[in-house]
């Protein structure tokens, strides 16, 4: 994309316009060193969250410019972000503030990141205890180990503490931690050697079955090493939760099963343990899908790979929970299935539908007049679809602002949006735009004198950002129109 004229300057001095351009670059995705550096020079930013820093994506020379910042709050947040690059966040170990240090400490692991050589060495030296004590948690040199194991604070010298590392210390150093004045050191090192502990006593199962307590009698109408026979007197108990435990044993048979007054509970339910242990057997799937038991098909429904018919039984199911559950969990779920429970699903992770594997498909532009706002939403997923489904849904109250944002939108549209207000926060987030734009978006924005504003705008769209178009579909129970 080339250039986008120099008629943008007929806008300096909107000061809403101007709003809207820096709010819509904390959005965007493609944003260059050179225009976060600007960015953060600005001293009340009208970013969609306060922490914008940690949700951006930085490259290698955008972590560098944050790391470099005067302000220790934005030092922070680049320590927390997962996209930055781990060698230019190196200097945070060394950074002048002991929080930045001490966050940098608690997260440098964190993500799968790779903890760059002499890291972790920086840190154990630190002048702060609890940052010395957050960097012995993690897999430490031995040489770095044993000198913790000798620090001034006894916090350190027990969290440095390691069965490996004992055989390994001088006969003085162990002797003076076996002694160590704090209790907690003497307690660290005695963990490492724990006495066998005496096994209790276990009741006999007919014993467990009759206990008072429901939780008792609930774990032990689960328990294989009761039998059968014993486990099913519990079929008849006062407590709910325990028959319902019972329901869910491996080795009854359907029918007896379907024989105990079991009351599914509404919510989050732990599915048993044989299904959570061997949900991945084909022969364990199929029976659990099978089921007329709706909490085991719930539980095998949880699994991430499943076989073919399986997902096929389980798509089928007229539990709208099952189905559900199979669209968040498996990646083989259809994509008509994860399509409907996107559209119809009101929980709080139904965005999080439009990232399954199978959800993006050619076809979906046949949604962009449907009267459901996220399947107007999901159009814009067809992999086929071209600019003129863009600008037919570029004013679309529910998806105009994703249309705005699209790489795809033609380079004229794009650039006269940044001059309608409403629509030119999203259109200054949109990755096609090039960084000599945003450029002159900032000295413009810089010409208008932009304050924060005092409520409302940018902050408002914070939800909507996050999630997409919403939809009222009462019970959950429309079925997607073909």
């Amino acid at each position: 994309m080339t250039e986008m004229g120099g008629d943008l300057d007929q806008l300096g001095g909107d000061e809403r316009l101007a709003q809207e351009w820096l709010g819509g670059l904390t959005l965007q995705p493609a944003l260059p060193a050179s225009v976060l550096a600007r960015l953060l020079t600005v001293e009340e930013l009208p970013a969609f969250t306060p922490v914008w820093l940690t949700l951006c994506t930085l490259d290698r020379e955008s972590t560098a410019v944050l790391v470099a910042a005067p302000q220790s709050d934005h030092r922070r947040q680049a320590a927390e972000n997962p996209s930055a690059d781990v060698d230019a966040l190196v200097p945070l170990a060394r950074d002048a503030e002991p929080r930045v240090r001490f966050v940098y400490a608690l997260v440098a692991d964190d993500f799968g990141r790779r903890v760059p050589d002499g890291v972790a060495d920086i840190l154990a030296r630190d002048s702060e205890a609890k940052i010395r004590r957050t960097a012995a948690r993690w897999d430490l040199p031995m040489p770095v180990r044993m000198r913790l194991v000798q620090d001034e604070d006894a916090a350190v010298r027990a969290s440095a503490l390691t069965a490996e590392l004992w055989p390994l210390l001088p006969a003085a150093v162990r002797e003076a931690l076996l002694a160590d004045p704090e209790p907690l050191v003497r307690d660290a090192v005695a963990a490492l050697f724990p006495g066998e502990p005496e096994p209790e006593p276990r009741p006999a199962p007919d014993v467990r079955v009759q206990d008072p307590d429901p939780a008792v009698r609930r774990a032990a109408a689960q328990d294989p090493e009761v039998p059968t026979a014993l486990a099913l007197r519990l079929a008849e108990d006062p407590d709910d939760s325990v028959r319902l435990s019972l329901s869910m044993r491996e080795d009854l048979t359907e029918e007896q099963r379907s024989a105990i007054a079991y009351v599914v509970p509404h919510g989050y339910h732990v599915p048993p343990r044989w299904i959570e242990e061997r949900g991945h057997e084909p022969d364990v799937a199929r029976r659990a899908a099978a089921s007329g038991h709706v909490l085991l098909r719930r539980s095998i429904a949880r699994q991430p790979q499943l076989p073919a018919d399986v997902v096929d039984r389980l798509a089928a199911d007229e539990d709208f929970f099952v189905k559900l559950t199979l669209c968040e969990s498996c990646r083989e779920a259809p994509h008509a299935l994860v399509l409907e429970m996107y559209a119809h699903w009101h929980g709080l992770k139904w965005a999080f539908l439009r990232n399954h594997p199978n959800f993006a498909r050619p076809g979906l532009a046949r949604f962009a007049d449907h009267p459901n706002p996220r399947l107007r939403h999901a159009a814009l997923d067809d992999p086929e679809a071209g600019p003129e489904l863009l600008l037919r849904l570029i004013d679309d109250p529910d998806v105009g602002r994703w249309v705005l944002r699209d790489p795809r939108l033609p380079r004229e549209e794009l650039h006269r949006r940044l001059g309608v207000p409403g629509s030119a926060r999203d259109a200054a987030a949109n990755p096609a735009l090039p960084p000599a734009t945003m450029h002159r978006l900032l000295d413009l924005a810089g010409v208008a004198g932009c304050r924060a504003s005092a409520g409302g705008g940018v902050e408002d769209a914070v939800d909507q950002d996050l999630q997409g178009p919403g939809v009222a579909v009462a019970g959950g129970e429309e079925r997607l129109p073909q």
